[in-house]
């Protein structure tokens, strides 16, 4: 019984890290997103 909730808490805690991660990568992707349509980064990015 011990280890079914052992195993039941550890998946709980992976499937909220995996959570956490896909929500941290979303609100990334916007902020640069809104970084990348700015004229400084044409700018930036023209030489290379």
């Amino acid at each position: 019984m011990l280890l079914a909730e052992m195993l039941d808490f550890l998946k709980f805690i992976k499937a909220k890290y995996r959570q956490e991660m896909l929500e941290v990568s979303l609100l990334s992707e916007s902020s640069l997103q809104k970084d990348w349509l700015l004229p400084e980064e044409d700018e930036a990015w023209q030489d290379l």
